[in-house]
């Protein structure tokens, strides 16, 4: 047997930890995200099996390649059937041209699936700890739900989630502020990247160090590593047998958290041709592609795809580290990476509002797909890629669909003429009370408000 993964920080400046310290503690003490210093691999055959398997059962198989030696394979099993227990459709389009919906959780988000295994994975370590957690949480959209529900009536964990005041929807906002109990919510007067500025300070302040601070955000690396199973669930599913074929991913992109659980799983051996990374009109990471230059977008653009308005996306530093490169977490990059292995991966794109918007119509006229915002940018960007490149019909293609289109009702309905039906998990919200806090953009107002509320 291998020895257990250990997870150093991609400041390399902190000593590594277990994937328990690391989940626990969120970010690194130096600032920097935490990565397993190997990356497990799948034989052809093993991913070949998952075709007979459910959601759960690649779910077990894939974490336990990272988690072996801290948490047992009964253990294990009850937590991903606990977190993942409700359908993913991959729903057919043309051709092999799939979306794959992953808006039928909880909180009809993708963050669902991290957050619920995440939470499983929390309440494991913090019970065998005997240890209570705050966590932070910033948001521009759907993580702040998933995170509250994952994490909703815990007794060992607390949680503060911040969103920006103007840039998320109704139905966004109030899937986190009528929870309430351990749950608070904090509005600010300003950016999500302004949110994350914040939780990121709190994390390195001494001062703080008493309130056992961790983070549920894509910073963490317990919230990464449970995005790698979708992409292998989908290319098990649609997979012609007994053919090696790659697949095409197109992922809607805003921290890159989605992104970067992609990009893992190409290393443990997925067959992925391309990854199609769709952003909106915060374009650093296409920048930097075709300048070899970062630059942070400050203050990030806001939007129609909110949950995308990521001017500083955090997992750059992964993805920068993964192709032999170093970027700190304030967007320097100390070390170049590999540009020509991050073109051969990558297709990055910009998409204005307005192809956002056409791209809605179009698809719903066109197939009868109905897409959100934040679907409708990767599939415009899809389309684009394959406008530019010749692609076979016979090509396996997947976008990832990221939120329900009935999260964004008004947006739906100017573009399509009707509101999209609820799914249960919207449904009597708008009767429900809701609770939060206004705040200014400022540090110290800040780390004062969780001081008074949540020192012992």
């Amino acid at each position: 047997m291998s020895a257990a993964i250990q997870y150093y920080s991609t400041n390399q400046k902190s000593p590594k930890v277990s994937f328990g310290e690391a989940l626990l503690k969120g970010l690194a003490p130096d600032g920097g995200l935490y990565m397993p210093d190997r990356i497990p691999t799948f034989t052809k055959e093993e991913i070949a099996s998952f075709s007979a398997m459910e959601y759960h059962q690649i779910a077990f198989n894939v974490f336990r390649k990272f988690f072996e030696g801290e948490i047992s394979d009964s253990d294990l099993q009850t937590m991903t059937k606990n977190a993942y227990n409700f359908e993913v459709p991959l729903e057919h389009v043309y051709d092999r041209s799939y979306v794959m919906r992953l808006d039928q959780g909880p909180t009809a988000s993708f963050k669902d699936f991290a957050g619920r295994m995440m939470g499983q994975l929390m309440q494991h370590f913090l019970k065998k700890a005997n240890r209570n957690l705050l966590i932070l949480t910033a948001t521009s959209g759907d993580t702040g739900s998933a995170m509250a529900n994952a994490f909703y009536g815990l007794d060992n964990v607390k949680m503060v989630i911040l969103f920006p005041e103007t840039e998320v929807t109704d139905r966004q906002r109030k899937q986190m502020t009528t929870l309430h109990k351990n749950i608070s919510v904090v509005a600010l007067k300003a950016t999500f990247d302004d949110c994350q500025a914040l939780v990121k300070q709190a994390f390195t302040d001494k001062d703080l160090d008493s309130l056992s601070l961790s983070s549920s955000n894509s910073i963490n690396i317990g919230r990464l590593l449970p995005q790698i199973v979708y992409y292998f669930y989908s290319y098990a599913k649609l997979r012609k047998q007994g053919v090696d074929e790659e697949i095409i991913f197109s992922v809607p992109s805003g921290n890159f958290g989605d992104l970067m659980g992609g990009v893992i799983g190409m290393k443990m051996g997925l067959p992925v041709k391309k990854f199609v990374v769709a952003v909106n009109q915060n374009d650093e990471f296409p920048k930097l592609l075709t300048t070899k230059q970062y630059a942070k977008i400050e203050p990030s653009h806001n939007c129609l795809s909110s949950a995308m308005n990521v001017g500083h996306p955090s997992n750059l530093a992964r993805l920068i580290e993964l192709f032999g490169g170093n970027m700190d977490e304030k967007g320097n990059i100390t070390s170049q990476p590999d540009y020509v292995e991050l073109e051969k991966h990558f297709f990055a794109q910009s998409i204005s509002d307005s192809a956002t918007k056409e791209t809605i119509k179009e698809a719903f006229e066109q197939f009868k797909l109905v897409l959100e915002p934040h679907g409708s940018v990767g599939w415009t960007c899809l389309n684009n890629y394959l406008a530019k490149h010749t692609v076979s019909s016979d090509q396996l293609m997947v976008t990832l669909e990221t939120a329900h289109p009935a999260k964004f009702p008004d947006s739906i309905e100017k573009l399509l003429g009707f509101d999209p039906e609820l799914p249960a998990s919207l449904k009597g919200l708008e009767d429900k009370e809701e609770i939060f806090d206004l705040m200014v953009n400022e540090y110290p107002v800040f780390k004062k408000y969780l001081l008074e509320r949540y020192s012992k």
